[in-house]
C-alpha cells in the first residue's frame, strides 16, 4: 500500500490521516487509565491457522508464494470494558519463519493508516521483509474498522466517486456549499451503515487487540514493525504495556502531541518540500524528458497550473471517468510518498500538459484512495475517519478553515487550501472522540527504535524527534537522509543494516546514528 493514508479529500494525508486533535497529557492519561486493566481483559485461545481465500493476486514474482501463507479469526471483546461481552473478529495472516531452529518468535506489522488493512498487504510485500523472515514468522492484521476486520462502512462505490471528485479546494459560495453538503452526505451514511462500531474503532480500543493478538501467537512479548500511523499505535501500546515490549521499529514516526490543524499544516509543508525536490530531479532529465521547467521551481510552477486548470477543465481518462482538480491533487500527492513513484508521476504530468490525457494520474489518485479496478472501493476512506475522529475531539468546523487558509496557503501554494478544507473531516461526526491514545510515554520499557527520514512528506523529520522523546527511556532515533515516506521500504543498505541488527539479534543503534 501506500504508507500514509489519505481521507476523503485530495489531501486529509494521513497516514496517510493523521489529522489527530490537541489535548492535554494529564487529560489523555486520565483517560487510558481508566480502561480495564490487564487482570481484568479478555483472554484468547491459539488462533486456527487455514489456508487464505480470497487474498489479491500477488506481484510477479513475489516471494513467498501465497500457498506458504495462513489465515486465522481472532475473537475480541467489541467494547474492552466489557470483556466477557459482544464480540467481533479480527482477522490475521502469517507467514512462517525459514530459520525454524533460530526463530525469536513473531513479528507483528502495522503497514499505516489509519484505515490501512494488513492482511492483503502483508502478501504484496512479505518478500521485501525476507531477512526478517529468516528468524520471525511475519504476521498481519486488518484492525478493527479495516478490512475484514468488523470493518466500517459508509458510503458506496457511486457515492465515493462522486465525494473524491468533488471540488475540495473550493473559491465560490456553491462549491463551499456543495463541498459541505458531500462531507454531510458522507457523516450520514457512516452513521447509518456503522453507527454500532463507531464508538469502538479508535487505537486505544487497537492497542488492547494488539495484546490479545500477542497473547494468542504464544508470545511473552509483542515484537512489531510500525510504519505512519503504526508507529503511533505502537507507541500506545508501549505506553500501556511497556512491560510487554519487545523489540519495536517505528518507521515513519507520528507526533501525537500536536493538535490537528498542526500536523496538516506540518504535512502540507512537507509534500511542498517534497514537490520541490521532485521538481529539481525532474528538471535534471532536460528539456526532453521533463519538459515541466529548466530548474525545480519552475516544475512546481508547471504542476500548480496544470492543477489550476483541472479547476475549470477537467481530462479525460481511458476508463471514461474525467480527470478533476481534487483527483489530480491527489495523483501528484500519491507519486510524491516515494523516489521511485516519481518516474510515473513524471510521464502523468507530461500526458497531462502534451496530450492532455489524465488517464494516469487518475490511476495514482485511485491507488491513493482505495479503489479497485472493478470501480469497488477498499473501506480505507470510511475506516481512516472513523478511527481519525474516535481518536480526537477537535472538529474544526468551516470558521476554522477560512482562518487557517493563509498560514495553509504559506506552507503549500499547491496543496494547502485541499488540505486545509480537509478539517473538516470530523466535522458533524456523531461519536464525540477522545484524546486517550496520544499517550506514548514509556519509560521502562525495552529499547524501541525510532526512525526518520529527512526527506518524509507524509511524516515530517521532526516529529521522529518528538515521539522518540514522547517515548522516552531508552528510545532511540536512527536518521535517514532521504527521500519518500518512511526509511526501511527504501532499501537504503545503512538503514536495513540497522534494523536488522536490532530485530535480528538485539543490538541497537548508537544514539545519532545517520544514515544516506
Amino acid at each position: 500500500m501506500i504508507v500514509g493514508i489519505i481521507t476523503v479529500g485530495a489531501a486529509a494525508v494521513a497516514a496517510s490521516g493523521l489529522y489527530y486533535s490537541a489535548g492535554g497529557t494529564r487529560a489523555r492519561q486520565a483517560a487510558f487509565t481508566s480502561l480495564p486493566s490487564p487482570a481484568e481483559a479478555a483472554t484468547v485461545g491459539a488462533p486456527d491457522w487455514k489456508r487464505c481465500a480470497g487474498l489479491p493476486k500477488p506481484p510477479r514474482g513475489a516471494s513467498p508464494p501465497q500457498s506458504q501463507f495462513r489465515c486465522a479469526t481472532l475473537s475480541v471483546p467489541l467494547d474492552h470494558s466489557r470483556p466477557s461481552g459482544e464480540k467481533i473478529d479480527i482477522e490475521l495472516i502469517r507467514v512462517p519463519a525459514t530459520d525454524r531452529r533460530h526463530r525469536i518468535g513473531s513479528l507483528l506489522f502495522n503497514f499505516g493508516g489509519p484505515g490501512g488493512d494488513g492482511v492483503d498487504t502483508l502478501t504484496q510485500v512479505a518478500g521485501q521483509y525476507a531477512a526478517l523472515r529468516a528468524r520471525y514468522d511475519l504476521v498481519g492484521f486488518d484492525p478493527r474498522g479495516v478490512g475484514r476486520s468488523a470493518p466500517v462502512r459508509c458510503a458506496g462505490a457511486r457515492q465515493m466517486d462522486r465525494l473524491l471528485a468533488q471540488d475540495d479546494s473550493p473559491d465560490t459560495a456553491a462549491e463551499r456549499a456543495a463541498y459541505l453538503h458531500g462531507r454531510a452526505a458522507f457523516v450520514k451514511e457512516c452513521e447509518a451503515r456503522s453507527g454500532r462500531l463507531l464508538p469502538h474503532v479508535g487505537t486505544v480500543n487497537a492497542v488492547h487487540d494488539l495484546d490479545l493478538i500477542r497473547a494468542a501467537l504464544g508470545d511473552d512479548r509483542l515484537h512489531y514493525f510500525g510504519i505512519s500511523y503504526g508507529t503511533w499505535l505502537g507507541g500506545a501500546y508501549a505506553h500501556r504495556y511497556p512491560h510487554r515490549v519487545g523489540r519495536a521499529v517505528l518507521d515513519g514516526a507520528v507526533d501525537t502531541t500536536i493538535g490537528g490543524a498542526d500536523l496538516a499544516l506540518q504535512q502540507a509543508a512537507g509534500f511542498q518540500r517534497a514537490l520541490g525536490d521532485f521538481g529539481t530531479a525532474c528538471a535534471r532529465l532536460g528539456r526532453r524528458s521533463c519538459p515541466l521547467g529548466s530548474d525545480g521551481p519552475s516544475v512546481v510552477r508547471s504542476v500548480g497550473r496544470i492543477l489550476d486548470r483541472l479547476d475549470t477543465r477537467t481530462l479525460p481518462t481511458i476508463s471514461g471517468r474525467r480527470l478533476t482538480q481534487s483527483l489530480g491533487t491527489t495523483g501528484v500527492i500519491a507519486g510524491l510518498y516515494s523516489r521511485d513513484a516519481w518516474p510515473y508521476l513524471a510521464q502523468a504530468l507530461v500526458d497531462a500538459v502534451k496530450r492532455h490525457d489524465g488517464t494516469l494520474l487518475l490511476l495514482l489518485a485511485d491507488a491513493q484512495n482505495g479503489r479497485q479496478e472493478n470501480g469497488a472501493y477498499t473501506n480505507l476512506t470510511a475506516a481512516n475517519t472513523a478511527i481519525t475522529c474516535a481518536d480526537g475531539t477537535d472538529r474544526h468546523g468551516p470558521a476554522d478553515v477560512r482562518r487557517l487558509l493563509p498560514a495553509f496557503h504559506r506552507a503549500s501554494p499547491v496543496f494547502g487550501t485541499s488540505m486545509a478544507w480537509a478539517l473538516l473531516q470530523c466535522s458533524g461526526w456523531p461519536v464525540p472522540g477522545d484524546d486517550a491514545a496520544r499517550a506514548v510515554s514509556a519509560p521502562s520499557a525495552a529499547p524501541v527504535l525510532v526512525i526518520g527520514n529527512t526527506g518524509d512528506p507524509a511524516t515530517p523529520y521532526r516529529w521522529a524527534h518528538a515521539l522518540t522523546r514522547e517515548l522516552g527511556g531508552r528510545a532511540t532515533l536512527l536518521t535517514l537522509k532521504g527521500e519518500g515516506h518512511g526509511a526501511y521500504d527504501t532499501g537504503d543498505r545503512c538503514v536495513r543494516a540497522a534494523v536488522h541488527a536490532y530485530l535480528l539479534h538485539g543490538t541497537v543503534p548508537r544514539a545519532g546514528t545517520t544514515c544516506g
